[in-house]
């Protein structure tokens, strides 16, 4: 894990770019403080930030040069299979000096061009800059693991670049506007879901993708995409393929010159990782007075001493969680209402003070079936024999009721796919959030459309398909994934994912509806791979998540009054009609409705917005 800033001008590159990309890179050194490095022409400026993994001496220091100097690079992430490529390398003639996957990635590229991206088991963003051709490369991985920004948003017409968007910030050349249409389709999706960031003119390269800039022409391109082909095969042979590829995958992740341990909750993804793995550490997050589903660090420390790992616990508050939320919205780049993303910055935390890398369990839920929203139940399957018209009615006549079990019946039974699912979070309803935004802020995209659209892209899908690739395409790097870069990336270490790996995706891919869920069972290949590793109570818990009880602290005066101070601030008035949101808190406040995902998106944007365009 390491970070990364750049600028792109073609003949218009001098020496005064020098302490400015210096600014740019010191501005993102938590991802990586162990050494910087620069490098300039009339073109091209990078600036580096390394967090050392593999080969710890000044060798793996980048910007990486081929031998002939004709190609510079920067690079971000880990190269898995980096020894499988060297090998292919040596015997083609290429020499190395260091023992890294950097050197071996920028070869690679010299050999393969961008043939090389379908060689790669990994997470990374890397650039290169061939100056005999007078051409910048980019690409993401696969999944979106890694994050890559880049913007023309510049008084000088410059290409800024770069890990994280705050970086830009420190170029005087760069515009710094708000974006106006991120904030609508934000209010449903709770995270940034376009391309073009809430900062105007800074788009992310979205995953699967590589960039190429020559002569003045930007061609995007992508190269990879997700996609199931189910076979027909026994359970036996599936679950003997996942358990096969699983074990491979994570002997090979494991692999690194600095301390290592794991992310451990109760549930079935991290704590298949930890005992495949076999970590000397492991960590876990928890709130203070809640048990059950607010903290079980118990059953983490359960299954540590069953593998033989020391186990570390955190317990936090909601001073810590709300007292820290500006700290982290800064580190977000853009806001980001996930909840879990709070615990995740107090386990990042904790985590960096023991290790450098640790395994997590994100991605099994969107490759093998393990969200709830991807199954029905026998109530639903049900009710949707009946006419469409009938349930579309249904759901029009009861929308405004109160939520109950029925009108939640009426309503998802009654719904198109596009409006029924827009990823595993949904927040307000887009007309709701228009109820709450001010005029101005209502001509972002539709989320309902967002959805139809890509749902157009792949119609002959089943169902169940097309929400896992939904999610894939838009919750899983836009939230999972972004979260877990940004909150461990401010505490200097690396998350390290097995589940999202090329490899175990082709495996997945495999797999039929009916073995991804299984009547009331999810990820149900999964967990019978898993028996193998994990004892039963692991292997079949239901799901949790990462939840936070800020219901019960909206519903402590203390937290409602800041809230409601919030609510009724000068900057909120220009987003939203505030009176909407203090009718919301006031609800939840007095035990009339559970309003907490409602009032908690609107009030992370108001605390990243008072970040980025009034502190800064």
């Amino acid at each position: 894990m390491c970070g990364f800033v750049g600028v792109f001008n073609p003949n218009k590159i001098d020496e005064n770019y020098k302490p400015i990309l210096k600014e740019m890179a010191d501005e993102i050194i938590h991802r990586g403080p162990n050494s910087d490095g620069y490098f300039f022409d009339n073109s091209v400026a990078f600036g580096f930030r390394r967090l050392s993994m593999v080969d710890l001496s000044s060798c793996g220091d980048q910007p990486f040069y081929t031998e002939d100097k004709t190609k510079v690079m920067v690079f971000n992430g880990e190269i898995y299979n980096y020894k499988e490529i060297r090998e292919e390398l040596i015997k083609d003639g290429y020499e190395f000096i260091s023992n890294t996957d950097s050197e071996v990635l920028l070869k690679a590229y010299d050999k393969w061009g961008e043939k090389v991206l379908n060689k790669l088991r990994g997470m990374f963003v890397f650039v290169v800059w061939d100056m005999k051709n007078q051409e910048l490369f980019m690409a993401r991985d696969f999944f979106g693991i890694k994050p890559l920004y880049y913007t023309m948003n510049t008084k000088d017409g410059s290409l800024l670049f770069g890990s994280e968007i705050k970086a830009f910030l420190k170029n005087p050349n760069f515009i710094k506007e708000f974006n106006k249409d991120a904030l609508k389709p934000y209010l449903t999706f709770q995270y940034s879901a376009l391309e073009e960031t809430f900062f105007k003119g800074v788009y992310k390269l979205k995953q699967g993708h590589y960039m190429k800039i020559k002569n003045g022409k930007m061609d995007i391109t992508r190269y990879w995409k997700p996609e199931f082909k189910p076979t027909n095969k026994s359970l036996d042979e599936y679950v003997e393929d996942i358990r096969k590829v699983m074990e491979e995958t994570v002997d090979l992740y494991k692999e690194t010159d600095v301390k290592w341990g794991s992310f451990l909750s109760g549930g079935i993804d991290s704590s298949y990782i930890a005992c495949l793995s076999k970590p000397e550490k492991t960590f876990s997050v928890g709130f203070k007075d809640y048990e059950g589903d607010y903290n079980e660090t118990h059953l983490a420390k359960e299954l540590s001493d069953i593998i033989g790992a020391k186990h570390h616990v955190k317990l936090i508050g909601a001073e810590d969680c709300i007292g820290n939320l500006p700290k982290i919205q800064y580190l977000m780049d853009e806001p980001h209402s996930n909840l879990s993303a709070i615990p995740l910055y107090f386990l990042s935390q904790m985590a960096g003070e023991h290790v450098t890398a640790v395994l997590s369990g994100e991605g099994a839920d969107e490759l093998f079936g393990g969200y709830f929203p991807y199954g029905e139940t026998e109530n639903l399957k049900k009710y949707k024999k009946l006419p469409f018209g009938l349930r579309r009615f249904l759901k029009n006549i009861t929308k405004n009721m109160k939520r109950t079990r029925l009108t939640k019946l009426f309503d998802r039974g009654g719904s198109y796919l596009h409006e029924e699912f827009i990823g595993e979070a949904k927040i307000y309803e887009p007309e709701h959030a228009d109820k709450l935004l001010k005029p101005e802020y209502r001509k972002g995209r539709n989320p309902y459309d967002i959805a139809k659209e890509f749902y157009s892209t792949i119609p002959n899908e089943s169902e169940l398909t097309k929400k896992q690739l939904m999610d894939m395409e838009y919750w899983m790097p836009g939230d999972i994934l972004l979260k877990g870069d940004k909150m461990s990336s401010a505490h200097s270490i690396e998350v390290r994912t097995p589940f999202l790996d090329p490899k175990v995706m082709e495996v997945a891919a495999t797999i039929p509806e009916e073995f991804r869920v299984n009547g009331d069972k999810f990820k149900y290949a999964l967990r019978k791979a898993s028996e193998k590793s994990l004892p039963d109570e692991w292997a079949n818990r239901k799901k949790v998540g990462f939840p936070v009880p800020i219901r019960y602290w909206l519903r402590e005066e203390k937290y409602y009054n800041i809230f409601k101070e919030e609510f009724t601030s000068d900057i909120a008035k220009k987003f939203f009609n505030t009176d909407e949101l203090v009718k919301l808190l006031d609800e939840h406040y007095e035990k009339k409705a559970l309003n907490q995902r409602l009032l908690w998106t609107p009030y992370v944007f108001l605390i990243w917005y008072k970040e980025y365009f009034v502190k800064r």
